[in-house]
């Protein structure tokens, strides 16, 4: 019932549209970039679809990765090889559709990454591969290749009696990968046909365009008019002005076919943060000087604005690639994006690490019915401190009110008191604040409000319930069990607290009279404390005959194990089922963890393996005596054939008799031989002398 109850609400919330027109009018939604860079672990398809139900109670959008095969298995996607094979990094096609699927039932739709600027090639400087779907066969050929590719180089690798096309690239050049001929009817038919499959096959709500300023708008517009999608927003890292000339050139038959990224919304918040706005001193955060800017603040394109402030080509990656970050302020920035018009785009790395903030802030948002058309103003009446108010219209003569700035500034009553008054504040009330912000909802907004959102928590906590409404003396009534409040339901006073201290449904309402209106709900857990989990990893080479067997190791973070490049040795081994098998045993910090593996032999680590990921659970591996194109040895999963063997596992590495506890420290056997220690043990976790082992 529930999925159809958000699925119903999400209808309700985006207009009907039966033909493609770039971004809707009017629309409400917000939008997750569901990956950060090498976030492989985080974006897994199946890791998504777990999380569901959680992220389209926020997220009316989530744009994914580049889902096409690569050739690699470690690729983000923008080396983008074959179109209808979608195999990738992220997960197989299957776990794709199953992906896209799940979340269309709760009423969220997926933005697919189009990389079609450029396109890797299959063997030499200027094949593409030959693809075919519903019958018929897809292939590029050389003359499908801009002539000044590369700079001309190019030209230079060019086999006996290829050509390149006759025409120059429409736009910029990207080096690496060959810059496509969008003026070639087959390389357009080709794209068609690939974002037909996206979107009415796979059933992709819509795209973001990867590197716009490399071809021309209206080949976007072209494609899009192909596929039908509802929605599509380009890259594009320009000047205001040069981006609102490429919405202006993305029309199809008049229409306006995409939005775009709001960079210079980005540029405002990221120059206000370092501090060097209007010459201010390096690092020296002035959020005075931030004033409401970009696409998001023109009356003729807010509509097809998508702001951000972060993505995976801004943040920070390592000590070589630092990009260009926010630094500080995080919070803040997210809550002037959430407040401003246009359709926010929040970055992954920002929802997991301020979640709970986050859905705060999207709540009052949506409560309040703030669009992308909304009118929006900076409204301070002080410039002396270090702190910014910002106003964005609602539904129905409702607004919400952000404050931001110096986080001890921001912090306190009075001084947000003296610098906007009852004249911006007296019909506003504070329902929510953190480091470096505050946001307020307009009283006539008439409903109840609770300051923590639904979620999962470490331990117990106070949630402040408080009443949104013109009446001063307002008391809210409210349930811990998810029944309706009523006139009898517990009673507090607008700013009072409720202890949550067990899994409960809140819901709270203000008394008016007899009746009880504008009641919200809120669903809470508590998460455990995130107990390790151990995994046992099984190789057999009866097939390749290798000796030694190396295991090449990292982790979901990129971590190596097992030290570097061609790994460690393997000589532990176990005889099960009559096969050889060497073993390695893991420890995961939780259930969202795993191990990933080259398995490989001799000094050097050639021969080797495909790349074996997401190994989460016991695994047993075969490698193959087959091989890929590229030489790399296959690897078969067996694990179901092994899984259910009783009492397979790791020696603890104990000698001599051990004792074995449950993992809450309960004596189950004593002085027992340490091969086969839980040998017919109810499956858990226990301690086999001083070592984790899983019995399943």
């Amino acid at each position: 019932m529930k999925k159809h109850l958000l699925l119903l609400a999400a209808i309700a919330m985006m207009p009907f549209m039966g033909k493609a027109q770039g971004w809707p009018d009017n629309y409400g939604g917000v939008m997750l970039q569901a990956f950060s860079w090498n976030s492989f672990g985080d974006t897994r398809w199946v890791n998504l679809t777990k999380q569901a139900e959680e992220l389209s109670q926020y997220f009316n959008l989530v744009w994914v990765p580049q889902s096409g095969w690569t050739g690699s298995t470690s690729s983000m996607g923008y080396d983008v090889k074959y179109y209808f094979n979608q195999r990738s990094a992220f997960g197989t096609e299957d776990e794709l559709r199953e992906m896209i699927n799940t979340f269309k039932g709760y009423g969220t739709g997926m933005i697919a990454d189009v990389v079609v600027n450029h396109r890797g090639n299959a063997s030499t400087w200027t094949d593409f591969p030959a693809e075919t779907y519903n019958g018929v066969t897809y292939q590029m050929s050389s003359t499908d290749i801009c002539k000044n590719d590369d700079g001309g180089e190019t030209a230079k690798h060019l086999a006996a009696g290829e050509s390149l096309s006759a025409n120059n690239d429409e736009g910029e050049d990207w080096s690496g990968m060959r810059d496509l001929d969008h003026k070639s009817d087959n390389v357009r038919n080709v794209i068609k046909a690939y974002v037909n499959f996206l979107a009415n096959d796979l059933g992709y709500t819509g795209f973001r365009y990867d590197m716009t300023r490399g071809f021309w708008a209206n080949r976007v517009a072209e494609y899009n008019d192909a596929a039908g999608v509802q929605f599509s927003v380009g890259e594009n890292w320009s000047s205001q002005n040069d981006i609102q000339t490429w919405i202006d050139n993305c029309k199809w038959n008049g229409v306006n076919m995409s939005a775009s990224f709001d960079f210079p919304f980005r540029y405002t918040v990221r120059d206000v943060i370092r501090g060097n706005r209007d010459g201010g001193a390096a690092n020296s955060v002035n959020w005075k000087d931030l004033n409401f800017g970009g696409l998001a603040a023109s009356s003729a394109f807010k509509r097809y604005s998508v702001t951000f402030v972060e993505n995976h080509d801004t943040q920070y990656r390592d000590a070589s690639n630092q990009n260009d970050p926010l630094r500080k302020d995080t919070l803040a920035a997210n809550a002037y994006l959430l407040t401003m018009p246009g359709t926010p785009c929040v970055f992954l790395p920002h929802w997991k690490a301020y979640k709970q903030e986050i859905k705060n802030m999207i709540d009052v948002r949506k409560a309040v019915g703030v669009t992308n058309v909304s009118t929006a103003q900076k409204a301070t009446n002080n410039t002396s401190y270090a702190v910014a108010g910002f106003r964005s219209s609602g539904a129905g003569g409702k607004y919400m009110y952000c404050v931001v700035g110096d986080a001890k500034r921001v912090a306190a009553d009075n001084l947000v008191n003296q610098l906007y008054g009852s004249a911006l504040l007296g019909d506003a009330v504070q329902v929510t604040k953190g480091y470096g912000y505050r946001l307020y909802m307009s009283k006539n907004c008439e409903t109840a409000w609770v300051d923590k959102a639904s979620g999962k928590y470490m331990g117990e906590f106070k949630a402040t319930l408080t009443a949104v409404t013109a009446n001063s003396g307002a008391q809210l009534v409210y349930t811990l069990d998810g029944s309706t409040p009523t006139a009898s339901s517990t009673k507090v006073a607008s700013g009072g607290t409720v202890n949550i201290t067990q899994p409960c449904t809140l819901k709270v309402g203000i008394l008016d009279g007899s009746a009880v209106k504008g009641i919200v709900t809120r669903t809470y857990d508590f998460a455990g404390q995130g107990s390790s989990k151990i995994i046992n990893v099984y190789v057999n080479v009866d097939q390749v005959n290798w000796d030694p067997v190396r295991f090449y190791t990292w982790d979901q973070d990129n971590v190596q194990h097992n030290g570097n490049w061609p790994g460690e040795a393997i000589t532990e081994t176990r005889v099960i089922n009559g096969k050889t098998w060497y073993v390695k045993q893991y420890e995961l910090a939780n259930d969202d963890c795993y191990m990933n593996f080259v398995f490989n032999t001799g000094t050097s680590g050639s021969p080797q393996t495909l790349d074996v990921m997401y190994a989460n659970t016991d695994k047993y591996y075969e490698i193959s005596s087959e091989k890929e194109t590229d030489g790399k040895y296959k690897v078969n999963d067996v694990s179901d054939q092994y899984a259910a063997i009783p009492g397979v596992q790791v020696d603890n590495g104990t000698p001599g008799p051990v004792n074995v506890y449950t993992i809450d420290g309960r004596l189950v056997r004593y002085q027992v031989a340490s091969q086969g220690a839980t040998q017919g043990l109810p499956g858990g976790l226990y301690i086999v002398g001083k070592r984790k082992v899983v019995v399943r």
